[in-house]
């Protein structure tokens, strides 16, 4: 067949499917690429410090279980997870409040993974999904992929409203509420023990599922810790809590698992099989053995501890950092602080000024389901020492004043 004659047979490829076109890339993941030289100072992401590692702990975790059983961590593994690891979870979940076994989890390639299998294990095309109103971004990517109807339920300062939770869900009929209750991403905000008992309320009575995300709660400085969602009645049936090691460990290792009703965590296992058989199995032998012969309570408390003075550089610099008139909240623990500029500013046209000047913020707008806030602002301030943080809040300020 000659050229001419292939050409003209040659039809096109099929196009990419309708899911990937409607889902956009995350802002976060494309701020980070854009500030990822090292004379940056960046407020963006939430990416644990990277000196607070514990580099030797974990090195010499894979270094025993490689010495003492290759052939078992470098071989194919359950779909359900390690044993071993799912039992040290399960025992320091008890410890938190909520009577969990080993059976009851699935581990998971980050806690990401587990919502992505909540999805497939639950949505169809066209169920209606409840967020926080603004909302973790890759939550909205999952729920984008999946075909769902996403629908904000509006917060304030001091996290979800039960009572809009209430009239949404009535109206809705949604099959699912997703929500961050402790140290939310994007907010930093918690929800108090009268809004969770409110939700899991809500929850039975409305008939959905909850899916709830805690990647932050055992990064708190201040305050009481809360009971999880899941330890509520009413909500003990029909929620599914997503845990990681990616704060408490590293990120790298891509760990999390999910805590789920029995129906609910086989069809999650299922679609797991589908997704990648298991999650990777030297990862979760090595974590099994950090958490078995290392102090990972006091290694938290070394973090905490760096944590709370990097919050307190931060909080305590915004006032002088931001125009008049913005607004932000102080959070007791995890990454992130929430900040509002005065009417008028828009975070994401500023942006480019303040990569200018060698600083870099995430735009609150992107986090939103519904109507966004051109105003909002999310700051993290556990990548970099209190030193950084205020030389970045100078830079800011700088960049800022052009548009005073």
């Amino acid at each position: 067949m000659s050229n001419a004659i292939l050409a003209d047979a040659t039809a096109p490829v099929p196009e990419l499917a309708a899911r990937v076109a409607r889902t956009g890339s995350s802002p976060v993941r494309d701020i980070l690429a854009l500030t990822a030289r090292p004379e940056v100072i960046s407020f963006a992401g939430g990416l644990p410090a990277p000196e607070l590692f514990d580099t030797e702990g974990i090195a010499a975790a894979f270094r025993q279980v490689l010495s003492e059983e290759p052939r078992r961590a470098l071989q194919y593994s359950t779909s359900e997870g390690d044993p071993g690891l799912r039992a040290a979870v399960a025992a320091r979940t008890t410890a938190r409040g909520l009577p969990t076994d080993a059976d009851d989890l699935l581990v998971t390639t980050g806690s990401q993974q587990g919502l992505s299998l909540l999805a497939t294990a639950l949505l169809e095309p066209g169920d209606a999904v409840l967020v926080e109103d603004p909302c973790y971004l890759a939550a909205l990517q999952i729920f984008s992929l999946a075909g769902a109807r996403v629908v904000p339920v509006p917060t304030d300062d001091e996290g979800l409203d039960p009572a809009a939770l209430d009239e949404i869900a009535a109206r809705e009929k949604p099959k699912l509420l997703y929500v961050i209750p402790t140290f939310q991403n994007p907010t930093g905000r918690t929800l108090s023990a009268e809004r969770r008992a409110a939700v899991a309320e809500v929850a039975a009575r409305r008939g959905l599922w909850i899916a709830e995300d805690d990647p932050y709660g055992e990064l708190r400085f201040g305050g009481e810790p809360q009971r999880w969602i899941a330890s509520f009645p009413g909500a003990e049936d029909r929620t599914a809590l997503l845990g990681s090691f990616s704060k408490v460990m590293a990120p790298g290792l891509r760990l999390g698992t999910l805590r789920a009703p029995a129906a609910l965590r086989r069809a999650a296992t299922i679609a797991k099989q589908a997704a990648d058989l298991h999650t990777s199995t030297v990862d979760q032998a090595a974590a099994a053995r950090y958490l078995a012969v290392s102090d990972l309570d006091a290694h938290l408390a070394r973090v905490r501890g760096a944590y709370l003075e990097r919050r307190n550089a931060l909080v305590d610099g915004l006032s002088a950092a931001l125009p008049e008139g913005s607004r932000w909240n102080r959070p007791a623990g995890g990454m992130f602080v929430w900040a509002t500029l005065p009417a008028g500013y828009d975070a994401t046209a500023l942006l480019p000024e303040a990569v200018r000047r060698d600083v870099a913020y995430v735009p609150g707008a992107p986090f939103y389901a519904g109507a966004p806030d051109p105003a909002a602002v999310r700051l993290s301030f556990v990548t970099h020492s209190p030193e950084e943080i205020r030389e970045g809040l100078d830079r800011l300020a700088k960049a800022l004043e052009k548009a005073r």
